[in-house]
């Protein structure tokens, strides 16, 4: 007989009925889920002698391992898993207090009776199976022997108390909405608000402090030091000197950009983000008419000798609009040291252009010459291999700045959307927050005057990190309370325009789209408005384009669009006029990976990649089903085995399965199945609301120089101020999907390379 031994360590005997029992009571309010077929199957991978808590983990990953089934077998094997780790933790926040900064945890203490009466344990629930493991890998608080002593729930009260220590009713309000998805501050926000170690901040920019070995040293341990506090890295290297270039202390040459970079690569790999919980990340940045361009452009590529890679490191070009005219007119190109060039990282428009053109023609100032388009090509053949590197334009990011009365911005971040000026003395800092769209669909509309309050809320609160924030350094912390930037973000567009049954590209889509970002900019005016009038503007306000009545759109001129005629525009450029805003910077949607993940939401303002495919994390592996197509077939009685076979046969495109309606083939069209035009022609409505920028991904099936060229020309065109984060290329040939009927593969293998041929597409 098998049996079960408790924690007492008596044993008793498997019953179906109990675990059916068990298992049942977690399916309230999810439709498509067998409790018998996932009861059953528990029963027979049971062991003798398997402990209560292996067999709550066992219920839960069968559960999980029928998510490609439906949906809601993920959220059945979360209930699971959070219903055992409710037994094992406490369910107040006491629980918390030894592992909190002093300062929370009296606050905490103080309030315990209000704060306990708060916690709604039954939001700990919603999530699904995929979230609740990557907030157990590396969200969730241990003790010294690695036990989870934090719910999710305990969680998001940390944070709120962590960022609103002294004020009861906000530090309330933000768990109210944290836990019901609306909102969620970034990972190093989650990972580290109301502990001892409060590194809250996501994104930090500097340069190479100055070209020689103390500054590059210093520049090195600054990056690890943030590093160790669980902040992404942009760092620029343009003013660092090429190889070959003559140093003068010692009459010798310099090794150039290769060596410098190898060693911040072992500075990634060594320092990793907050003690483990996630890798390394720095990005570097440099301008084309660099002597080195070409030896950086290679160094994530995966062929060649080690030595002459860094590819642990990620790489981006700040480009200057003349590099683009001169590649369009197929001139030629000057390769430049900054060592004889110095003022070019510091130049941009006009000035630049004047000054680059007359160095050109300077006896001994160029390197070598080149045909722009030829260094073109290698830039978009390392793009094709590795994804690399980002493009943003330097013209469009300093001349659309709020911050162009400090100085000339010479990167950005890691993720590419925060736009930020930094100095030898000064290093940037953004805190991040993401707004969950979805939960803003009331009925089949969206509402905007609820954006609009939750965009204020998450504002205070962002303007709130950068008080509460610790600092790894002094510069860091100077440029924070100087300039107050923040950045607000979304996840979850591509949700939005399921639910309301509208394709990606459709009119309304991009209407939408635009009206999302006028009220989140909005908002975020308004609120961080009233912070200046309670607390003053910014240091650094005077001389800034806002404070000369210039806002963001008024930066693109007749690119922008009109305003919807939603909210009082002139009224509140007069608050603007009269007070002053208390954050230089407020909108920078950024990619949201991992928080999207953990609400089960589709990542930042993409489309979606697939509507069924595997997510692989540190925390596991995860079917993973597009929630929204399954509901709508459901709802037509069209979901069944046969139609998942077909969707997993076709690499998560409906579009050559004649049974998939019409209108829902154009809703769940995949981003491999848009024009990147639409996916460019939206970031460049939402734009004139982003006052720094966004992490826009590019999606390309069998790239070529010809397309990538026009894509990236069109980005420019529109004035984006990142052209590109990744490009994401896919193979032309698919693996057999060993899962499937032999039959459905026959039936669909072909749809893409012979579609003469395919039966579904002949139907």
């Amino acid at each position: 007989m098998t049996t079960i031994l408790k924690s007492d360590g008596s044993r008793v005997p498997v019953r179906f009925d109990k675990i059916l029992d068990h298992v049942q009571s977690l399916t309230y309010d999810l439709e498509g889920v067998d409790a018998i077929r996932v009861a059953k199957r528990v029963v027979e991978g049971i062991r003798d002698g398997v402990s209560t808590a292996e067999l709550d983990e066992l219920a839960a990953e069968t559960a999980a391992s029928l998510t490609v089934l439906h949906p809601h077998y993920s959220n059945l094997a979360a209930r699971i898993a959070i219903t055992r780790l409710h037994k094992t933790t406490s369910a107040s926040i006491a629980c918390m207090i030894p592992y909190m900064d002093p300062g929370v945890a009296s606050f905490a203490r103080q309030h315990q009776g209000a704060v306990d009466g708060a916690l709604d344990w039954t939001r700990d629930l919603q999530y699904d199976y995929f979230g609740f493991r990557t907030l157990q890998r590396s969200y969730l608080t241990r003790d010294a022997g690695g036990a989870l002593v934090e719910r999710p729930q305990t969680m998001l009260m940390r944070v709120a108390l962590g960022i609103h220590t002294g004020d009861l009713d906000a530090a309330l309000e933000t768990y109210a909405h944290m836990s019901r998805g609306v909102f969620t501050h970034a990972t190093p926000t989650m990972f580290n608000a109301g502990t001892k170690f409060p590194h809250l901040a996501s994104c930090f920019l500097l340069p190479i402090r100055e070209d020689s070995i103390e500054g590059i040293m210093e520049t090195n341990k600054t990056c690890a030091l943030i590093s160790k506090s669980a902040g992404g890295i942009g760092f620029s290297v343009s003013n660092v000197r090429g190889a070959g270039s003559r140093i003068h202390s010692t009459g010798g040459k310099s090794s150039g950009l290769l060596p410098m970079l190898k060693c911040f690569e072992q500075t990634a790999r060594y320092v990793d983000q907050g003690g483990g919980k996630r890798n390394g990340a720095f990005c570097a940045y440099l301008e084309p008419w660099h002597a080195d361009v070409r030896c950086f452009l290679d160094m994530k590529k995966n062929h060649g000798a080690e030595e002459l890679r860094a590819r642990d490191l990620f790489y981006a070009l700040w480009i200057p609009d003349l590099f683009m005219r001169r590649v369009q007119e197929d001139g030629a190109w000057s390769l430049v040291c900054p060592s004889r060039c110095a003022d070019l990282v510091d130049l941009y428009g006009d000035a630049f252009d004047t000054a680059y053109t007359e160095y050109e023609r300077t006896a001994g100032c160029v390197v070598a010459t080149v045909r722009a388009q030829e260094l073109w090509f290698a830039i978009l053949d390392a793009q094709v291999e590795t994804g690399t590197p980002f493009m943003l334009y330097k013209d469009a990011c300093n001349r659309k700045s709020n911050q162009q009365n400090l100085g000339t911005i010479r990167s950005s971040n890691l993720c590419t959307e925060i736009v930020q000026y930094s100095a030898p003395d000064e290093i940037a800092v953004c805190n991040l927050a993401s707004i969950a769209l979805p939960t803003f669909v009331d009925d089949g509309s969206f509402s905007f005057a609820r954006l609009r309050e939750v965009v204020k809320i998450v504002t205070r609160n962002l303007n709130r990190v950068i008080d509460r924030n610790m600092y790894a350094c002094e510069e860091a912390r100077a440029s924070n309370l100087r300039h107050r930037p923040i950045g607000i973000g979304v996840q979850g567009l591509a949700d939005v325009f399921a639910t309301l049954s509208l394709p990606f590209d459709a009119p309304a889509a991009r209407a939408l789209n635009r009206d999302i970002f006028e009220t989140i900019y909005f908002g975020a005016l308004e609120a961080s408005c009233e912070l200046a009038e309670a607390h003053g503007p910014y240091d650094t306000y005077e001389g800034s384009p806002m404070s000369r009545g210039l806002l963001q759109m008024d930066l693109w001129g007749d690119a922008a669009p009109a305003p919807s005629g939603r909210w009082q525009w002139s009224d509140l450029r007069e608050r603007i006029r009269a007070h002053g805003v208390r954050n230089s910077l407020l909108v920078a949607p950024m990619p949201t990976a991992s928080t999207a993940q953990i609400l089960g939401n589709n990542e930042c303002f993409e489309p979606f990649t697939s509507n069924t495919f595997v997510r692989r994390v540190l925390s596991g592996e995860f079917a993973v089903i597009n929630k929204h197509l399954v509901r709508d077939l459901s709802r037509l009685g069209l979901w069944n085995e046969e139609m998942r076979q077909h969707i997993v046969a076709s690499n998560g495109s409906v579009q050559g399965i004649p049974s998939v309606p019409t209108h829902l083939r154009e809703v769940y069209r995949t981003v491999w199945e848009l024009s990147m035009r639409a996916i460019i022609d939206m970031a460049a409505d939402r734009a004139p609301y982003v006052d720094q920028s966004m992490s826009m991904n590019l999606f390309m099936d069998n790239p070529t120089h010809e397309r990538l060229t026009s894509m990236h020309f069109y980005a420019w065109s529109k004035g984006l101020k990142t052209g590109m984060y990744y490009l994401r290329t896919r193979a032309s040939a698919d693996a057999i999907k060993v899962t499937l009927s032999p039959e459905t593969v026959e039936a669909a293998a072909c749809r893409r390379d012979n579609p003469q041929d395919c039966l579904m597409c002949s139907a």
